[in-house]
This record gives structure tokens, sequence and C-alpha cells, in this order.
């Protein structure tokens, strides 16, 4: 009876699945759900209310300490809310699987909206729904392939070239070396590059890091095309969790090339002078140049970071002095033969 005398409490009231809310006022949570089922054409039986926010439950004993002009989600049988996180999740659905409904309204909001936060938000919005992951080939994404040399058929193709070209700068700099390195000692610098050379050809310059249809042990991304940021040298893992698809349109694509393959241990400050000084320190010992090609080519010692990453700062991490050279091989002794009595 004494809800009955107090003052109405007001609220916003919306469905699960609807885009419609009401305002509504009732002293009961039996009283307000009654009225909302009548708004949103819903049988009383089996349904419920409950918070916008966080999800809990309306009651009748919970009912007196709600604030005026709470959120209700008005939810039937089997539906369940969890808060914000509900609400996320479909926002993220939009994303996955953007409706040609959505794109349009956002280009409208857009073209009238003159807040720089919301034109930014908008924009965002726009350039990740508008993305054509799923193609692969100029036929099908022509808008993606905008300003690269006919030769490239594919965006695998493309992002491969990619890739080499940066590892086949990493060559030109061991080369460029070469200057640096003692007369005495320059042949045999100049006889492990070409070995290098000759195993990255092999390799393709390992332009199957950038290819979304390599191998998994020999891609930095998901089938998808989705890569993630590796974090900085000096770190497990990226907090600001970086990523990006340059597979899915033109401007991902050039973003992307901001990224860097970063070496933990440093190419120019520390493995490139480290080769040099092993080759010339040897002293009949055999320089294990595939340790060093591993460090100055392969993902043992290059990590894919965002720009903001990318931390220019002295390193100061060296190489591993147990492996420069290769083991000698260890001579087995013969074991005398037994005279047979």
């Amino acid at each position: 009876m004494f809800a009955m005398f107090q003052k109405p409490k007001i609220f916003k009231l919306r469905a699960l699945h609807s885009e419609k809310k009401f305002g509504l006022a009732g002293r009961s949570c039996e009283e307000v759900l009654r009225k909302g089922c009548r708004l949103f054409k819903l049988p009383e039986a089996g349904c419920r209310l409950c918070l916008y926010e966080d999800g809990t439950e309306l009651t009748g004993d919970y009912f007196p300490s709600i604030p005026d002009n709470s959120e209700l989600v008005l939810l039937t049988a089997g539906q369940s809310w969890q808060g914000y996180a509900s609400d996320i999740g479909r926002f993220l659905a939009v994303f996955h699987k953007p409706h040609a409904g959505v794109i349009q309204a956002a280009r409208q909001l857009l073209s009238g909206e003159q807040a720089p936060l919301r034109q930014k938000l908008l924009a965002d919005l726009l350039h990740t729904v508008s993305e054509n992951i799923a193609a692969e080939s100029r036929a099908e994404d022509q808008q993606w392939f905008e300003g690269l040399e006919s030769r490239f058929r594919s965006k695998s193709s493309y992002l491969r070239y990619s890739c080499g070209s940066r590892i086949r700068s990493y060559l030109r700099e061991v080369s460029s070396y070469a200057s640096e390195v003692d007369a005495e000692t320059r042949e045999e610098y100049m006889r492990i590059l070409s070995h290098m050379g000759q195993k990255l050809k092999s390799m393709q310059y390992h332009g199957s890091y950038f290819d979304r249809g390599a191998q998994a042990d020999g891609c930095l991304c998901t089938p998808e095309g989705w890569f993630s940021c590796q974090g900085p040298f000096d770190m497990d893992d990226c907090l600001s969790k970086h990523s990006i698809n340059p597979y899915s349109n033109r401007e991902s694509r050039i973003l992307f090339s901001t990224w860097n393959l970063d070496h933990i241990i440093e190419k120019k400050r520390t493995v490139v002078p480290a080769l040099a000084r092993a080759i010339r320190e040897q002293d009949g010992r055999e320089v294990d140049w595939e340790y060093f090609y591993d460090l100055l080519f392969t993902s043992e010692n290059l990590k894919l970071v965002h720009i903001a990453c990318h931390k220019k700062t002295t390193h100061h991490l060296s190489c591993d002095p147990s492996r420069v050279y290769r083991p000698k091989a260890s001579l087995k002794l013969r074991r005398p033969a037994q005279k047979h009595r």
C-alpha cells in the first residue's frame, strides 16, 4: 500500500532489440513493467526489467533506491543484458558485418557535422565499415591498388614485395659496411655476405611475413590479414594493442608502411659490427654466419611495431658470444679392438 502513495519515479525504457526508447513513470516495479509491456506490445508473463548500465535486475525491494531518469531495459523470457558490455558487443557486430543502412546513416551525419571530435569518430566508423578485407585481386578491389604498378595483380603479391623490399634494404646496409672492414678480413666478410644473399634469395627475402596466404609459421598476420603490434624491443607485448589490416583498404595499406620491423639487437650498432669483429678474431674458428643471418633478417630478432612503439634509443643488447662461432666437431675416440682368444 505504501507504494501507492509514493511519488512516481521517471524512467527511460527500451526493449532489447528495439531502437525505440520511451519515457514513463511508475510507483512500483510492477507498474513500470506493466506499462512497458503495453508500450512494446509484449506479454507480461516472463518479462523483467534491468538497469541498462550494469544489467542489475530490478525488483520490488531494489525499486525505491533507483534514481529518477535511470535507463531500463525490458527483457522477455530467455533474454539477457550485461550492461554496457552488451551494447559494445552490438556495436562491434556492426563493424564485423556492416549494413548498408549504417554506412548511409554515418555518411549523412558526417556531411552535416561540425564538431571535430564527432567528425573524427564518424570518419573512423566509415573508414572501418567500408573495408573490403576479403577481396584479394585487383579486379575485386581496384581502389586498393590505386597508385601501385600494374604488375601487382593481388594484395598478397604487393605485400610480399613490400616486406621483401625492407629485407633487401637490410642486406644493402650490411653490404655497405664492407668499406669499414679492414682489408685482411674484407674477403671473408664478402664471402659470408654472399652466403646470406643466396639464402635470402632462396627464402624469397622472407616476403611471406606480410602474406596472409602463407603458412601460419611463416607470416606475421592472421589469415584475414590482421597484424598486431608486438610491442617495443624491451617489452613482451604492446600495451596500446595497436593493430592494422593493410588488406582492408588503400588508406590502411599506406599507413602500414609506417610500421617498422625493429631489430631487438640493433642492426647497425651491434649485429653488423659484431659480425665484422668475429671474422677479424676468428683465429681458425668458423663464424656461424647463419646466426648473424637470423639476427639481421628473420623474426628471431625482428619485431613488427607500430610507429609509436618504435623506440629509437640505444637498446644496450649484445649478440650471444656462445653462438658467434660454430662449435667444433667433437672427435670420437676409437676404442681399441679387443683381441679374441
